[in-house]
């Protein structure tokens, strides 16, 4: 595991190593181990190193055998030796014995098709010398991240925005388009960022930078189509689905250093320990973190998985006393992220990687067997299709601003009126800015969000057209586009790395992605049970049922305790400070009643006031702390101040606070 960054220049200029040690630098944590640098014309790679594999031979970059083909690689690929095989008997020498030195041998006999082959987890960066091209790719799932930016006729890219930024900080142009991304559903989708010129590679993609010129993203991977796999009975899909879990759990468990899973206590964790306990020779490691309220703590129900398979079991629990930790997180975060279970997963990730540097987790199981409660909802509000379109967009456009702003049903008005893709979308959103919830932001940033492309366009296509036909299938669909990718692997990948530890997630083995796609909607949803086929496989393997079927919990703090608790007075007041009111996005006056609604227990707006503290410390920690300057276009009016704290002008302001007076 590893970080990667690097850089193609014009043609007449030169790549320093400098230049590429420095964006390095910006992503130690991802790679403690080793640097390696390669700069050569106007080509610089360059990678950090968590040693896995072939520790004292899997130096990068790497290349062929003559040198004209290099590579800097972040993941893991599970089918390596396999691959590294059929290659030798092709005839490619090799020199290390690293998963890494098989992607450009492979590169050599197919191109850019390469990927396609790669079982795992990946972010690739390889340089033709002869083709003098960069090509950048992506895995299917997205569990590696990978950045890129062109601009004046270069090319930057790394595992983290901070690598683009260390050499060419005037890309630190905020983008409206994202930050809107963001206020709805507490993410930025790919391949939008927070800043205007850098993107996400989306995953499954490859993109190739050549002549000066970067090409179209091409995509070589998508979710096959859902539910064209009817199993003849139940033991024949379990069986099935055993093999390949088993073996997507069997192959993550191949490494050179200490290997353990984080164990939550819930199906798809203690799944995955019942499988590794098969295939190792000695208690497997697990971790679990706890809290003091008892109805988010699953620590028990890990404790009865753990103590069921005989593994080494260790405790942590977290403290309300999370401020530290918040600020520290939202300064390295380069965007504005709002899961609140980046806290958990940094301290559990913290106390594995004291014990091991590679873990196994049970990310992806809701996605693929239809666990979250949301399905069950959207699938109950079906009855709603039946109102026509017109009636319900003449609702929205006329009616639903009369409502008054906190009023019980007006959310589920407005949502009811939404068409089928766009109705389960605004089910997850947070502070729909173009919506429902206008009236909490400024006239100005309304005005400019306007011109904007609305967050919901890409979402309701892949809900609308992927390739699924039946309601659940759908769902899940965007969800494995949308949430998985934009919220839950990022949380995994940025809150592991932040501790150096390696996160391996054997539901998401693509193969295993693929065959539960097949699988007809009542194997994952049936009789009101979700995850249906996959809680009888737990208890095929041994997991104790009263951990299969329990009442879901999730992986989240108690937040809405806390913030009525010791968070309101340290971190909650800080929405209500000048710095942050007069920073032009938000009606004080609005975002003053959503947080005393939630405060004094009127009503519940846990999930929107947390996206406003990580908004507002975002702009603290990251962009103010490092000295960016986002203003971004179509928004002038946030501007720096003269101790470079960015906020409106004295007399928008005041403006503001009239106007928010009215709300």
């Amino acid at each position: 595991m590893c970080g990667i960054a690097g850089l193609v220049r014009r043609s007449d200029e030169q790549a320093q190593a400098d230049q590429v040690h420095r964006m390095c630098q910006t992503i130690v944590h991802r790679g403690p181990d080793d640097e390696g640098i390669y700069a050569r014309g106007p080509v610089g790679l360059g990678m950090r190193r968590l040693s896995i594999i072939d520790l004292s031979g899997g130096h990068q970059p790497i290349h062929n055998e003559d040198q004209s083909v290099w590579v800097v690689f972040n993941g893991e690929i599970y089918n390596f030796l396999e691959l590294r095989s059929e290659l030798e008997a092709l005839g490619h020498k090799f020199y290390t014995h690293s998963d890494t030195e098989m992607i450009v041998h492979l590169y050599e006999e197919m191109g850019a098709e390469c990927f396609t082959k790669l079982r795992g987890m990946f972010a690739v960066a390889l340089y033709d010398e002869r083709k003098k091209s960069l090509l950048l790719g992506r895995d299917r799932l997205g569990k590696k991240p990978l950045y890129y930016a062109e601009h004046q006729g270069r090319l930057y890219f790394g595992s983290e925005i901070k690598t683009i930024l260390a050499v060419a900080p005037e890309l630190a142009e905020v983008d409206p388009a994202g930050l809107l991304e963001f206020f709805y559903f507490g993410y930025i989708l790919d391949p939008l960022s927070s800043f205007k010129k850098i993107r996400k590679l989306p995953a499954g993609h490859w993109v190739e930078f050549k002549n000066g010129s970067l090409g179209t993203p091409q995509q070589y991977w998508d979710v096959p189509a859902y539910g064209t796999y009817q199993p003849a009975s139940e033991e024949q899909c379990l069986q099935r689905l055993e093999a390949e879990l088993d073996e997507a759990v069997r192959i993550r468990m191949i490494a050179d250093v200490p290997l353990g899973a984080l164990l939550s206590g819930g199906v798809d964790s203690s799944l995955v320990v019942a499988l590794m306990a098969r295939h190792s020779s000695s208690p497997v490691k697990t971790f679990s973190i706890g809290f003091n309220s008892e109805r988010f703590s699953e620590a028990e129900h890990a404790r009865k998985v753990a103590q069921k398979f005989a593994t080494d079991h260790h405790e942590l629990v977290v403290e309300a006393d999370i401020e530290q930790t918040i600020h520290y997180l939202t300064g390295m975060l380069e965007e504005p992220f709002g899961d609140s279970s980046m806290i958990p997963t940094y301290h559990v990730c913290r106390m594995a990687r004291q014990h091991v540097t590679v873990a196994l987790s049970g990310d992806g199981g809701d996605e693929l067997f239809a666990g979250y409660e949301r399905y069950s909802v959207g699938l109950n509000r079906r009855g709603f299709d039946r109102v026509p379109r017109w009636l319900g967009r003449a609702y929205r456009d006329h009616v639903h601003g009369l409502v008054p702003a906190g009023a019980y049903g007006r959310n589920l008005l407005w949502n009811s009126s939404l068409p089928p893709g766009e109705r389960y979308l605004d089910s997850l959103t947070y502070l729909p800015g173009l919506d429902r919830e206008r009236g909490l932001f400024s006239p100005e940033f309304a005005e400019a969000a306007a011109r904007l492309p609305h967050p919901l366009t890409q979402g309701s296509a892949w809900h609308d057209r992927g390739p699924a036909t039946d309601p659940l299938s759908r769902m899940q669909y965007l969800d494995t586009k949308a949430y998985l990718n934009g919220d839950i692997l990022v949380k995994v990948d940025r809150m592991s790395m932040a501790t150096s530890l390696e996160m391996r997630s054997p539901l998401l083995d693509h193969k295993f992605v693929e065959f539960a796609a097949s699988l007809t909607p009542d194997w994952k949803y049936r009789g009101g049970s979700r995850k249906y086929i996959l809680k009888k496989l737990a208890e095929r393997v041994g997991v104790p049922p009263e951990v299969i079927y329990r009442k879901k919990q999730g992986f989240a703090l108690p937040l809405e305790d806390w913030m009525r608790q010791g968070l309101k007075n340290d971190l909650l007041d800080i929405l209500m400070e000048p710095r942050t009111t007069q920073r032009g996005y938000f009606r004080p006056a609005a975002v003053r009643r959503l947080v005393e609604e939630h405060t004094s227990g009127r009503r519940a707006h846990t999930g929107a006031v947390w996206c406003l503290l990580m908004f507002e410390l975002w702009h603290r920690n990251f962009l103010e702390a490092h000295g960016y300057n986002p203003q971004p276009e179509g928004m002038p009016f946030i501007r720096p101040d003269e101790n470079g704290v960015f906020s409106r002008s004295k007399d928008q302001a005041e403006r503001e606070t009239v106007a928010g007076g009215r709300v």
